[in-house]
């Protein structure tokens, strides 16, 4: 059975309300009773001090009284009949005679149970029996009127009935005004989660009030942010399996036809006297170690990599690699800078796999300088464990679509590009132990790439 958060927070106080409601009706009935009690009391006291001091009862006397408790006064005899002075007036401070009278009680405590009616006037009437004076006998009825009384009552019960109502009232306006909030934020979490269920990875906005609910929102937009990265990783690796079952089976052609056709032109070339002709020779043989290069790297994205470590000379590394893109930059009119460090410089790698990591990007820079453009290569220390290379060239740089996911595989934004050559190229910097990162300064953009130096033993 579902059970609604609204219901939930609304019960409990539903359930205060209740109590507070309850809380100030009792607080009230004993206020009314207290207030009737306080009436009795008055006019006991009263009815006491007439029976304790022999008080002339004439109308003046009852008209004085009258005015001390608020109650009216009516003198009668043992046979309940009013009595009249010398001039023919009742001794009361009515001007009406009751329909009926009670009978008096013995004790001077009044409780006005009965009510009576004098005219159109509704009083509770008690009768005290007079035992002094020349009054000894009769009866001295005392009459408080019934709209007097109701009123006295309901001023004490107004106080605590108001503030239960207007508590009341309040906490239902808040705890629908809390309940509905609190849903809206729910609903909208629960929205946004079916959006990221759907694959709708963007951050949801956070709310204003700084409360466990933002905080939810915040993980929220974090489980979002893991979600699209591990979509992201997936898709890597989805194309990474596609390329292996791809290459798998272009491997075996590509490097046949590679292999035989160096061994043919390796072959014309020894039976060739003409210089030009064995210099043009050379420059195929250079183009297909090229066209190797670019198959190995192919091959090898996504693949670890098995370093076979061994002291190599980087600059050494550089010549060789500088030397296979040269024909490139002459058919392109492109100006290739050298600024090689002085001496040789020892590190410990795959001397293979940096060759390859430098053609990458070298050749990576010949593309963004494009015809008639410049690459700047330069080498030396960093610092005293440390070799670098930068590659500058003379390209507009990447967009901005792709310049934070440039060394992803298959992120490129060329027209004909593949987008694999960065990538491997951090594949093997980083199993070097070293780094490689990308700056755009001055109107060039600059590929940094650091390798450790073993230390002297």
């Amino acid at each position: 059975m579902r059970f609604s958060i609204r219901y939930q927070l609304l019960l409990p106080l539903l359930a205060l309300m209740l109590g507070l409601v309850g809380a100030s009706t009792w607080s009230a009935f004993a206020s009314g009773q207290r207030a009737r009690r306080q009436i009795e009391k008055q006019i006991d006291d009263i009815a006491s001090t007439v029976n304790a001091v022999p008080y002339p009862l004439n109308a003046q006397v009852l008209e004085i009284m009258k005015g001390l408790s608020g109650a009216e006064f009516l003198l009668c005899d043992k046979e309940r009949t009013p009595i009249r002075d010398s001039d023919d007036k009742l001794i009361a401070t009515l001007t009406e005679i009751p329909e009926s009278l009670p009978t008096p009680t013995a004790e001077p405590t009044q409780h006005f149970d009965k009510p009576v009616r004098a005219g159109k006037t509704s009083y509770l009437c008690g009768g005290l029996p007079i035992k002094h004076g020349v009054r000894s006998g009769n009866i001295l009825y005392i009459l408080y009127p019934e709209s007097l009384w109701r009123e006295t009552v309901w001023e004490a019960l107004r106080p605590a009935l108001l503030l239960g109502i207007v508590g009341s009232v309040i906490s239902v306006i808040l705890s629908v005004l809390l309940t509905q909030s609190l849903t809206r934020r729910i609903q909208e979490m629960e929205r946004r989660t079916r959006l990221i269920a759907g694959g709708d990875f963007s951050p949801m906005p956070l709310p204003a009030r700084n409360d466990e609910l933002r905080d939810l929102g915040v993980s929220v937009n974090e489980m979002a942010q893991r979600l699209a990265q591990f979509q992201d990783t997936i898709g890597q690796t989805e194309r990474l399996r596609l390329l292996g079952q791809v290459s798998g089976g272009l491997a075996h052609q590509l490097r046949n036809g590679v292999a035989g056709a160096r061994l043919a032109i390796q072959l014309h070339a020894q039976d060739c006297q003409a210089p030009q002709d064995a210099e043009s020779l050379t420059v195929a043989l250079r183009q297909l170690s090229l066209v190797e290069m670019h198959l190995k790297r192919f091959l090898n994205v996504g693949k670890a990599i098995d370093l076979q470590r061994q002291p190599c000379d980087l600059s050494a590394i550089l010549r060789d690699t500088i030397e296979l893109v040269g024909p490139q930059c002459r058919h392109a009119h492109i100006d290739l800078r050298i600024v090689e460090s002085a001496g040789a410089i020892d590190i410990v790698g795959d001397a293979g796999q940096l060759g390859h990591l430098f053609l990458n990007v070298i050749t990576n820079a010949l593309e963004a300088a494009g015809p008639n453009g410049w690459v700047e290569v330069r080498w030396g220390m960093a610092q005293s464990d440390v070799a670098y290379v930068e590659v500058r060239d003379s390209g507009l740089g990447p967009t901005p679509e792709v310049a934070a996911r440039l060394f992803e595989p298959f992120v490129t934004g060329k027209r004909e590009g593949v987008g694999l050559g960065l990538a491997v190229a951090q594949q093997v910097a980083l199993a070097h132990g070293g780094s490689i990162r990308w700056t755009r300064e001055a109107g060039c953009t600059c590929f940094r790439i650091e390798l450790p130096q073993p230390a002297a033993k």
